[in-house]
């Protein structure tokens, strides 16, 4: 049996594995994150050497591009208008405000701590471990004993920044020269990947919303296959994103918004909204099978960028990687949070959960097919920098829902009036994911 004939067996195994015990984990401290990622560890060319990352280079950054799209798609699919409106000072102000800040704190602090980057190279690494990722502290999002307002805010943020900082990743990676985007120019990156992505995207995903809510009006398609169409939409939304020499992420993410809409109101005039009103079943397999492929794309991680690189690691790499995961985060979000009359804990906690995860891999393995100078570099730094999160974010989410949720009780029943016990009414169906 060949080499990519084993991989594909110890993927399939550890998927396997995971599923049979997924529900008795859950109400443990060890994720999903945690296990596929160690078991890349173990399978990649620092252990075992099961996944060699020259011989499957292709086929990994394949699946990577695919699961990224995939989840931009789904995750802007299921957005509504009144996800922003009731409560959405919180995911405005952590968009806003908070996520520009983090990009510029990373930036900052990379200058002293990561020398040998150019200044272009330094704000890519601000970029690329900006984004949040839902999943690694999924217990944070999902504890009932965490007022709604919060983990409705922690949701939205996460199932839209990662989007949003797709054109500074492409704007910043045309400011390093050799690169592909540095070949188009500012300008051509601005028209190809930031414009006509979006126009595209809009087209895609508009057409298909519609075309979609027809077919389930009329009785002409079954449930089985709208769900299947959903990802056959995403798919052709970054294709044309790619095939126009733009950005596929965006292309994708912003074909997710137009389809959602469309689904929701291609209805005609007076019509009463159906089952259909909402995308969130429409939506389902699209992210049960990006759950799938983001949980593969971690156990990649594992063996291409993290195992490789523990034994490459230095104090400036590890620092900067606290700090990412700390100041980095949870100084902007105070900052943000400002005024906005939420408590120090509650503040504390939001700041503290943004793990890093599929979004800071992807676009970190871009870079480094990119052969930007300091490209190595770049590479380990992302790779603990997500590593670290996996760990950390994954430990503490439960004991640390827990301990919150405590306090909100003791100051409920103290007769405090708080802000994060405000209900947030009609926030739609949001995507947590069930990794």
């Amino acid at each position: 049996m060949n080499g990519e004939a084993w991989a594909m067996v110890a993927v399939a195994g550890v998927t396997a594995g995971y599923a049979l015990v997924s529900r008795r984990l859950a109400s443990t401290p060890v994720s999903s994150a945690m296990v596929f990622v160690a078991s890349g560890v173990l399978l990649g060319p620092a252990v075992l050497d099961v996944i060699d990352p020259e011989r499957d280079a292709g086929q990994i950054l394949t699946l990577l591009e695919a699961a990224l799209a995939l989840v931009l798609f789904s995750d802007a699919m299921t957005v509504r208008g009144r996800d922003l409106r009731f409560g959405g000072f919180l995911p405005g102000r952590l968009l806003g405000i908070g996520l520009p800040l983090s990009i510029g704190a990373g930036w900052l602090l990379a200058w002293p701590l990561l020398p040998g980057l150019t200044l272009w190279e330094l704000a890519l690494v601000g970029a690329v471990l900006a984004p949040t990722d839902a999943a690694l502290g999924k217990s944070a999002m999902t504890s009932p004993r965490v007022p709604a307002l919060v983990r409705h805010g922690l949701n939205v943020e996460s199932g839209l920044n990662d989007g949003m900082v797709l054109p500074f990743f492409v704007l910043f990676l045309a400011g390093i020269p050799g690169t592909s985007a540095a070949e188009e120019g500012i300008a051509g990156v601005f028209w190809r990947a930031l414009v006509l992505s979006t126009v595209l995207g809009l087209l895609v995903g508009g057409a298909g919303g519609r075309l979609l809510e027809a077919a389930q009006r009329r009785r002409r398609v079954s449930r089985e296959w709208a769900q299947l169409f959903v990802p056959a939409v995403a798919a052709a939304s970054y294709g044309l994103g790619v095939v126009v020499d733009g950005s596929g992420f965006i292309a994708a993410w912003v074909a997710g918004f137009a389809f959602g809409l469309a689904l929701r109101r291609s209805r005609p005039a007076g019509q009463a909204a159906g089952p259909h009103e909402d995308a969130g079943p429409t939506a389902a397999f699209s992210e049960r099978l990006g759950d799938l492929l983001a949980s593969v794309s971690l156990l990649v991680f594992g063996a291409v960028l993290l195992g490789p690189t523990l034994d490459d690691l230095s104090w400036r790499i590890v620092g900067y990687a606290m700090l990412s995961l700390t100041v980095v985060r949870m100084l902007p979000v105070a900052v943000a949070l400002a005024g906005s009359g939420l408590r120090p804990p509650t503040v504390a906690y939001i700041g503290w959960f943004g793990p890093r995860g599929l979004v800071s891999v992807v676009l970190g393995l871009l870079v480094l097919e990119e052969g930007v100078r300091g490209v190595d570099l770049l590479g380990r730094v992302v790779a603990v920098t997500v590593g670290l999160s996996v760990l950390l974010h994954g430990v503490s989410a439960v004991v640390l829902a827990d301990r919150y949720g405590r306090w909100r009780e003791e100051a409920t029943a103290a007769g405090r009036e708080l802000r994060e016990t405000v209900p947030v009414p009609g926030s739609g169906r949001r995507r947590v994911p069930g990794w």
